[in-house]
């Protein structure tokens, strides 16, 4: 099979690799289509994976080509990527993204940018008749979104700022509005995202209007003291963005946290339990069109054309929303 593997920091070459085969908790899924995370561009070209050589990718989806149970062959899926250890205390919890030893497709074992990949029934989610498997590979951002937009304590006519417009942040705010969101503002440093969010129904924000709580989704300090001064006093800030440097906070934003007794959390990755699962909400919503995930996909490439792929996002010569792998071609 075709796969882009990464042997080194900045060394990913497309290569004809031997086909996996699935053990017996395992099925071995013929992937269409795989998304590139915006985690996966310092992953290739400044951080790498934990071994090499690595199949990055862990937003994806296909069919189940083989089986060895019979049961699933022919199933469309999509793929939650993390692989828990169970024995945890998170895990015995159902909070598997505060795994203590957790497994990722993608980035601790090989994933998505690639024709076949052996997967863990576990970890594999039917798809909707309705969903695509091009849609179904934005399964994994949507649902990271919905997390981190359920933890803003958004309301029924509230007033939500989300920094940064790029594919997650403008899931935050569509899930934001399907909860009862009045309007939804985008602060970007580049105009073109900001555009695209308004070409959607969202506002641009500007300093003074009112915010009720917001989802800090750059990583960047400049932005999180943005927000820190933004929301009202008792308000909600969501920490979504992952940080690619150290944030640090002057005084007068500190006080902000301090003298308007805000809320500031964190949120990582999303659920998968019996109990809660953004997963399954995902999928309703995608196959409900609450959440229309196809209009965020800009570009589509063929897996063997990834470097053009990561040329466009790493060069940002043009705008670009969510840039698809297509694996079969």
């Amino acid at each position: 099979m075709i796969a882009a593997v990464l042997h080194g920091i900045g060394d990913l070459r497309i290569e004809d690799v031997p086909k996996p085969v699935p053990a017996d908790d395992e099925v071995l899924v013929r992937i269409e289509y795989c998304g590139i995370c915006g985690s996966d561009i310092p992953r290739i070209f400044k951080k790498g994976t934990y071994r090499f050589p690595t199949i990055p990718g862990h937003e994806f989806a296909g069919t189940v080509e083989y089986d060895p149970t019979g049961k699933l062959t022919g199933t469309r899926v999509t793929i939650f990527p993390l692989l828990p250890c169970f024995s945890c205390p998170s895990c015995k919890a159902e909070e598997y993204a505060a795994c203590s030893n957790y497994d990722y497709y993608g980035s601790r074992r090989d994933g998505g940018f690639a024709q076949y990949l052996a997967v863990k029934r576990w970890n594999l989610v039917p798809l909707p008749k309705h969903v695509s498997t091009k849609v179904g590979a934005m399964c994994e951002p949507v649902a990271v979104a919905r997390h981190a937009a359920l933890h803003a304590g958004i309301f029924s006519g509230s007033c939500v700022l989300i920094t940064g417009a790029g594919p997650i942040g403008i899931l935050a705010g569509l899930w934001a509005k399907s909860f009862g969101a009045q309007q939804v503002f985008y602060d970007d440093i580049d105009p073109k995202k900001i555009e695209f969010a308004k070409a959607l129904g969202f506002d641009t924000y500007v300093n003074g209007v009112h915010i009720d709580t917001a989802l800090e989704g750059t990583g960047y300090s400049d932005a999180l003291i943005r927000v820190l001064t933004a929301v009202k006093p008792f308000g909600r800030v969501v920490l979504l963005g992952n940080p690619s440097r150290e944030v640090t906070l002057p005084q007068d934003a500190y006080w902000h946290i301090m003298r308007k007794e805000l809320t500031v959390c964190g949120t990582w990755n999303s659920s998968f339990g019996t109990k809660k699962n953004d997963w399954v909400d995902s999928l309703q919503a995608l196959d409900s069109g609450i959440i229309p995930a196809e209009k965020l996909i800009t570009h589509v490439y063929p897996l063997a054309d990834i470097a053009k792929a990561l040329e466009l996002i790493t060069g940002k010569k043009e705008f670009y929303g969510k840039v698809l792998l297509d694996c079969e071609v």
